[in-house]
């Protein structure tokens, strides 16, 4: 697999993480069949996804870039879809953690 594919994998997987929290939330705490279904799918996805990119990405650099595409994706929706608070503070939290992704992406050295 080459180096820019792992990266797509990536991505994905986080897109797929943010997938999966928002379903879970939609599942009312797994009570909901088709949340639930989409919950525990897109999970399998990300999770496999991240095993696929980890072939190429060192651990070090995939899973604080996954983790944080789920993190800041998760705020975009809670706060743009479910209504939640952007406070001045969370917003900055958001841009802190997408300042050390873009850090995390160039500072690897694979």
């Amino acid at each position: 697999m080459g180096f820019a594919v792992a990266w797509v994998y990536l991505v994905i997987a986080g897109f797929l993480e943010v997938a999966w929290a928002y379903a879970m939330k939609q599942s009312d705490g797994f009570t909901r069949p088709w949340p639930t279904i989409i919950t525990i799918s897109a999970m399998v996805g990300s999770v496999g996804l991240l095993a696929l990119a980890m072939r190429a990405i060192p651990l070090s650099t995939a899973y604080p870039i996954w983790t944080g595409i789920g993190a800041v994706g998760a705020f975009l929706i809670g706060v743009t879809i479910l209504g939640e608070q952007a406070t001045a503070a969370r917003i900055m939290a958001a841009t802190l953690i997408i300042a050390g992704l873009v850090m995390m992406k160039v500072s690897s050295s694979s």
